[in-house]
C-alpha cells in the first residue's frame, strides 16, 4: 500500500484538530440502546441536558431499544465517526454480548472509541422472607445442603441479574435454579409472592418493597458497602472477590477524532461533579466515576475477559441467537 505523503498527513492532522475545536455545531444524538423510562435511560437525560448546556448544542436522546441492547448499539457501530453520534453503553451491550451471542453484528474493540464511564451501579441480593437464611453464610450453608432446590429470578438470561448470580453460584460452589422472566418487575413480583427464592437487581427497584419487609435485603454485589444502605453487607465480606456491579459509559463510533473524545470527555466529567447530578446518582444506588478514555477502555476490557470466562464456565457461551 502506498504512503501519504507527509504533508498529506500534515494537512490531514490540522484539519482534525480544526475541526475539533469547532466541534459541536449542530445537534448531537445520544442512542441509548434501551426502551425510554427505565433506570439506563433515566441516567442518560440526567447527562444529556447539562451535556446540551455545556456544548451550546442540542444532544436529542435516541431510544432504540432492543434484542439485549444490540439493535441500537449496532446502530452506534455504523454511525459517521464524527463525534455527533454518542452511544449509551453497559457492560451487557459492550462486555457480555461479545462471548454470549452468536453472530453480533458489531465488535466493540474494533468499532467503538471509549470516552467515559459514568457511574458504578449496585445490584441488591434480595429473598423471599420466608428463605430460612438471613445472611449470605446462611445462604450457602443451606444451598449447599440441598443442591438444584433453591431458584433465582432474573430480568432474562444473559442479563446483569443472571450472571451476577451465576457467578455466586460458581464461587461458592452452590448450585441454584436459574428461572429468567421478562423484565425485573415481574420477577421481583414473584421474591414478594414467595415463587422465587431469590434475586439480584438494581437496588432502585427493590429498595421500596425492601423497606415495606415484603422482601429481605442480604447483600450488595459491589466492592464496598453502599452509601445508602450501609447497614447492608457486601457478598465480598463473607464470599472473598466476589464483585458483579454494573455501570454505565459513553462510547462514540471508532474513528472519531482524538481531540473529539477529549473534549466530550472532559466535559462529561465536569458533568459528574455536579451535586445534583451527584445526589440523583446516589438516590438509585449508582456511585458517579469519569476518569480518562484510557481507564474505561481498561474496564471494558478487563470485563469482557471477566464474562467471556463466567459464560464459558457455566456453558452459556455462544448459546444465544439474534
Amino acid at each position: 500500500m502506498m504512503k501519504r505523503p507527509w504533508f498529506l498527513v500534515v494537512l490531514i492532522a490540522l484539519a482534525s484538530v480544526a475541526s475539533a475545536q469547532s466541534y459541536p455545531t449542530r445537534p448531537i444524538r445520544l442512542i441509548v440502546p434501551y426502551p425510554p423510562g427505565g433506570g439506563t435511560d433515566t441516567v442518560a437525560r440526567l447527562i444529556a441536558q447539562p451535556l446540551t448546556e455545556r456544548l451550546g448544542q442540542q444532544v436529542v436522546v435516541d431510544n432504540r431499544g432492543g434484542a439485549s441492547g444490540i439493535i441500537g448499539t449496532d446502530m452506534g457501530a455504523r454511525a459517521a465517526p464524527d463525534g455527533y453520534t454518542l452511544v449509551f453503553c453497559l457492560p451487557a451491550s459492550v462486555s457480555v454480548n461479545p462471548t454470549y451471542y452468536q453472530n453480533l453484528p458489531y465488535d466493540p474493540a474494533r468499532d467503538f472509541a471509549p470516552v467515559i464511564q459514568l457511574n458504578t451501579i449496585a445490584l441488591l441480593l434480595v429473598t423471599t422472607p420466608s428463605l430460612p437464611a438471613s445472611n449470605v453464610n446462611e445462604l450457602i450453608a443451606l444451598a449447599r445442603a440441598k443442591p438444584g432446590q433453591f431458584n433465582f429470578a432474573s430480568s432474562g438470561n444473559g442479563s446483569a441479574a443472571h450472571l451476577a448470580m451465576e457467578l455466586f453460584n460458581m464461587m461458592a460452589g452452590v448450585k441454584m435454579v436459574h428461572v429468567p422472566y421478562k423484565g425485573g418487575g415481574p420477577a421481583l413480583t414473584d421474591i414478594i409472592s414467595g415463587q422465587m427464592h431469590m434475586m439480584s437487581g438494581p437496588l432502585i427497584a427493590a429498595l421500596p418493597h425492601v423497606k415495606s419487609g415484603r422482601i429481605r435485603a442480604m447483600a450488595v454485589t459491589t466492592e464496598r458497602r453502599v452509601k445508602g444502605l450501609p447497614e447492608v453487607p457486601t457478598i465480598a465480606e463473607s464470599l472473598p472477590g466476589y464483585e458483579s456491579s454494573i455501570w454505565h459509559g459513553v462510547v462514540v463510533p471508532r474513528g472519531v477524532p482524538v481531540a473529539v473524545v477529549n473534549r466530550l470527555n472532559r466535559e462529561i466529567g465536569e458533568i459528574l461533579k455536579i451535586p445534583e447530578v451527584q445526589s440523583r446518582l446516589d438516590s438509585q444506588g449508582a456511585e458517579p466515576v469519569g476518569g480518562t478514555p484510557g481507564k474505561f477502555a481498561a474496564l471494558i476490557k478487563s470485563d469482557t475477559a471477566k464474562y467471556a470466562k463466567l459464560l464459558r464456565d457455566v456453558g452459556l457461551a455462544g448459546s444465544a441467537r439474534r
